[in-house]
Parts: C-alpha cells; sequence; structure tokens
C-alpha cells in the first residue's frame, strides 16, 4: 500500500469512529427514554451516570493512567457541570417527544457549534463544511415544517423548550469536547464527565433520589451506561484527531438512529417529511466524510 492510500486510510478513522459513536449513542437515548418514562428524568441520569462511573473507573485504573493537570481537570469540571443541566434537559423533553423528533430540534447545535469553532479554537470554516451543514439543517427543517400542522400538547411543547435549551449547551460542549480531546484521554474523559454529573446530581438526592427496582430496571440503566460511555471514548478519539467542523455535520446521521429506535421501541410513525429529511441529512454527512484533510499531528492519547 503506497503512502497516499495509508494517508487517506488514516483520515477516514476519526469520522468512523465518531459515526459509530454517534449510532451507539442513539441506542443509549432509546434506552434514556424508557428509564425516564419509568423513573423519571433526574433517577434515570443518575443511575445511568453512576454506573458509568464505575466502569470508567476500572478501565481507568487498569491502564497505565495519572491524574490530570489542573488545566485539563478545569476542563474537566467546565465540561460536566454543563453537561448535568444538558443531559437533564434533553431527556426531560425526550420523555415528551419522540425521539426523530427530539433529535431534529437539537440539530440546531450542530450549526452553532460550527461558527464557535472559528471563533474558540481559531478553526478555518471550509466550504465544503458550510454546504454540508446547511444541507443538513435543510433536512431539520423539511422534517420540523412536516410537524407543524400538528397540535402539541402543552407537555410536548415543554419539552420542545427543554430540548432547545439542551441544544444551546450542546454546541458549546461540542467546542469544549474538541478541546478536552486534545489534552486528555478518552477513558479519563469518560470517567471525570460522568464523575463530575453524578456529583452534581447528587447534590439533589436527598430530594428527588428513589432506588429503582434492579432486576426490573438494572439491565436497562447498566446496558444505558455501557453504550454512553462506548460513544464517549469513540467520540473523544475522533475529535483528538480531526477538527471540529470537520466533525460536527456528523452529528446529523445520529437522525437516522433515532427514526430507527423510535420506530423499534416505541411505535413511532416515520412521515414522508421525516424520510426526505433523513436523505438530506444524510447527503450533508458523506460531502463531510469524503474530505480528505490534512494529517493531523500526533496526539498522546489512545482508545
Amino acid at each position: 500500500m503506497n503512502t497516499a492510500a495509508r494517508h487517506s486510510d488514516h483520515a477516514i478513522l476519526p469520522f468512523l469512529a465518531v459515526a459509530t459513536g454517534i449510532a451507539t449513542f442513539g441506542g443509549m437515548d432509546a434506552l434514556m427514554k424508557g428509564l425516564a418514562l419509568a423513573l423519571g428524568t433526574y433517577n434515570a441520569l443518575l443511575w445511568r451516570c453512576g454506573a458509568a462511573v464505575v466502569m470508567a473507573a476500572v478501565l481507568f485504573a487498569i491502564r497505565p493512567s495519572k491524574w490530570p493537570e489542573k488545566a485539563a481537570l478545569r476542563l474537566h469540571v467546565l465540561r460536566g457541570s454543563i453537561t448535568s443541566v444538558m443531559a437533564f434537559t434533553f431527556f426531560w423533553g425526550l420523555a415528551r417527544t419522540p425521539i426523530a423528533e427530539a433529535i431534529a430540534i437539537s440539530f440546531i447545535a450542530p450549526i452553532i457549534a460550527l461558527y464557535l469553532a472559528a471563533v474558540m479554537l481559531g478553526e478555518r470554516v471550509g466550504r465544503s463544511s458550510i454546504f454540508a451543514s446547511v444541507l443538513g439543517l435543510s433536512g431539520v427543517i423539511v422534517i420540523v415544517a412536516g410537524k407543524l400542522g400538528q397540535d402539541f400538547d402543552s407537555d410536548a411543547k415543554w419539552g420542545i423548550a427543554a430540548i432547545l435549551t439542551s441544544a444551546v449547551l450542546y454546541a458549546f460542549n461540542l467546542i469544549l469536547q474538541r478541546q478536552q480531546a486534545q489534552i486528555a484521554s478518552p477513558v479519563e474523559i469518560g470517567l471525570f464527565q460522568n464523575g463530575i454529573v453524578t456529583a452534581i446530581l447528587l447534590l439533589f438526592a436527598p430530594f428527588f433520589a428513589v432506588v429503582p427496582d434492579f432486576a426490573e430496571h438494572g439491565p436497562a440503566i447498566v446496558g444505558a451506561a455501557a453504550l454512553a460511555l462506548v460513544s464517549l471514548l469513540l467520540i473523544s478519539w475522533g475529535y483528538a484527531r480531526e477538527q471540529a467542523q470537520a466533525l460536527v455535520p456528523i452529528e446529523y446521521s445520529a437522525f437516522i438512529w433515532a427514526i430507527i429506535f423510535g420506530w423499534i421501541f416505541f411505535a413511532e410513525p416515520v412521515t414522508a417529511a421525516t424520510l426526505i429529511g433523513a436523505v438530506l441529512i444524510v447527503g450533508g454527512c458523506l460531502i463531510v466524510a469524503r474530505r480528505r484533510p490534512e494529517m493531523a499531528e500526533p496526539e498522546q492519547v489512545a482508545l
């Protein structure tokens, strides 16, 4: 295999890692929606994050790891704090809206993040990234337009508001994700993010925490924690090796998984507008995947 071919294969790996992480996260969303409906959003998130901390701690312990530097620790705390609010508002809204609609609404985040990358990370926004994002956003608009004629009850409207709030926080989170991935290993990120979110949630435990029936809900809690952790590891690995502006449009592929899991687990219908929008979203992702960037500088992290 010649040098150009090896370079091409290496360049595509971050895209594949992030795309796989997004798919894994879609499965976690489906499990979390069921848990949020059964246990309430707070307890679903508390027990899932707690289980993920145990899993990440085991990985952290068996690998040659050291305590993070102050700069990394500050970034862990900042992202973990934002994630705690972001995750709660998203899953609260998800329990009140179909998965596909929730993901569609949340796609305002990658658009915001694309330009935050230019402001905060000094990345140059290329034409292909802009076009891919516009194409993906067009798909979301088609989907939302197909829902405008339907009546939403008060609960669903509050759910949409919660998801929009989460989306704004997620845009900032995507940029922190790139900064964090450059100075910390995926396992370290998984441990500290879940640990900080769990610590914040525990502050409210005296008021809201309830011990679930683990015989009934334990498998879903463990499954959601495992999927969330694997997703975080894969996405962190990818963001350590590629610019945020190139990877952000791949977030649109989450909608495809939302359609699949929403239909399988909750019998949520798939409309013509949903399918047309999905085609546009996939088109945007393929444009980004075809891009051949210059090889990133080697990172001192590994999955």
